[in-house]
């Protein structure tokens, strides 16, 4: 393929600048020209972009791709082909694989096959505590080496105090590392399937309340605020959670948090069929949770919409709702889901959309360096071309995905990744994979 690429016809929204119609000329992995209208180079590749937005690419900050060990459910190669699908050009793998991302060696061999794939920049998080078992502190040293930026025991709650106030402490001594916490705590959710609620008693089924989350966040800000390090809310799921999280950030706390597309979409309603898909950790919540979610979004309390893509083996999720595994497929469909449900209607403006998934994540992320930036010359030619007015209806027959618990199967989405770039090379062309 050539070095050169031209995209053509785009309106380039990103970071720095207004909205604008430009031609960008990519060569050799960077961006080198954005002007209203360039010259086909002989032999460069042409990609059009007529009517769609051309962007930095997405990031996504909580995705498991299940490698090492559950490779039944997804690999990093499938895993990568979806987000890169999804338009995104980096992802950071949370580390509940098997055997965990808490040691040097795990954590190369998860970057190497990352690499050898080459669909997306592929960012192992790193655990928190030996085993994610809460007791006793990974090297967290060792891994930020590697480049692990985040660390987190995701699946698991770290419930003791003392282990979650030592890991802040020693994160502030590797400058760009954030702290990340599954705030459920365990003795509270502990035999819940759902969020604990009108629809979990009618259902019957044991819930998981929203004060589990609540009283985590509130604990772990606190820390936050005598340790001075970064703490880091994954998938958000409460209207309690988000009013803690907008307090630290006025108070000037090192707080940020992500919400999932499915939490300020759906809700625990979505369970009143039995069906295991809508299963996960956080549980969908009730309407109200939902709202405040979506206003914490909207206003800027939450900085950034991950999807925590979990695919599970068909089998395993074809089973009693209480004996099914937690988790959803969203890394190929964020963008749509989020652009139908937050643009369209007008709550989120285009730029604001991107903004939540692309160059605020990477910040988060420490991945700002190659990803988020602003299109103009000079910068990494991680990029995407999105179709704002493409209508599609989501079918997991088409998923790129090894796994099929998909929520938005059937639905019609608004928005659709046309191409993705990744240092240059078009990981996707026309809504295909290129391999």
């Amino acid at each position: 393929m050539s070095d050169s690429v031209l995209i053509r016809g785009g309106t380039i929204v990103d970071r720095d600048h207004a909205a604008r119609r430009a031609d960008v000329l990519v060569r050799d992995g960077l961006v080198v020209e954005v002007a209203e209208a360039i010259a086909l180079p002989p032999g460069a590749l042409l990609l059009d972009a007529q009517g769609c937005v051309v962007a930095p690419g997405l990031v996504d900050i909580q995705v498991h791709f299940r490698e090492p060990g559950r490779e039944e459910s997804e690999t990093i190669e499938t895993g990568s082909r979806a987000a890169a699908l999804g338009g995104c050009t980096a992802v950071v793998c949370m580390p509940n694989t098997d055997p965990p991302l808490d040691d040097a060696t795990v954590v190369q061999s998860v970057l190497a096959r990352g690499r050898a794939v080459g669909l997306v920049d592929l960012h192992p998080s790193g655990c928190i505590t030996k085993g994610r078992s809460g007791e006793q502190l990974a090297p967290l040293g060792e891994l930020y080496d590697l480049g692990v930026r985040v660390f987190t025991d995701d699946g698991d709650c770290v419930a003791d105090a003392s282990v979650m106030r030592r890991a802040l402490e020693y994160s502030t001594a590797l400058p760009g590392a954030v702290i990340a916490q599954h705030a459920e705590d365990p003795s509270m959710v502990r035999g819940g399937h759902m969020h604990e609620g009108e629809w979990s008693a009618r259902l019957g089924i044991p819930g998981r309340p929203a004060a589990a989350e609540v009283t985590i966040v509130a604990r772990d800000i606190e820390l936050a605020r005598i340790t001075g390090g970064r703490y880091h809310v994954l998938h958000l799921s409460t209207a309690g959670a988000a009013e803690l999280v907008r307090a630290a950030k006025a108070a000037g706390l090192r707080v940020t948090a992500e919400c999932t597309p499915q939490h300020v979409t759906l809700t625990d309603a979505a369970c009143e069929h039995y069906d295991a898909t809508f299963k996960m950790n956080p549980p969908l919540r009730s309407a109200a949770d939902r709202d405040g979610v979506f206003a914490a979004l909207i206003d800027g309390t939450i900085d950034a919409i991950a999807t925590d893509h979990a695919p599970h083996a068909p089998e395993t999720k074809a089973v009693p709702f209480e004996e099914a595994p937690p988790g959803m497929l969203g890394v190929e469909t964020s963008f749509a889901v989020a652009h139908t449900r937050l643009v369209v209607p007008g709550h989120l403006t285009m730029q604001q959309l991107l903004a939540r998934m692309s160059w605020n994540p990477a910040g988060i992320a420490g991945l700002d360096g190659e990803h988020g930036r602003p299109i103009e010359p000079g910068t990494p030619a991680n990029l995407v071309v999105l179709d704002p007015d493409a209508t599609w209806t989501r079918s997991h027959d088409t998923s790129a995905s090894k796994s099929r618990n998909d929520p938005w199967h059937g639905v019609e989405l608004r928005g659709r990744v046309r191409h993705t770039m990744l240092r240059g090379f078009p990981t996707v062309i026309d809504g295909e994979a290129q391999r």
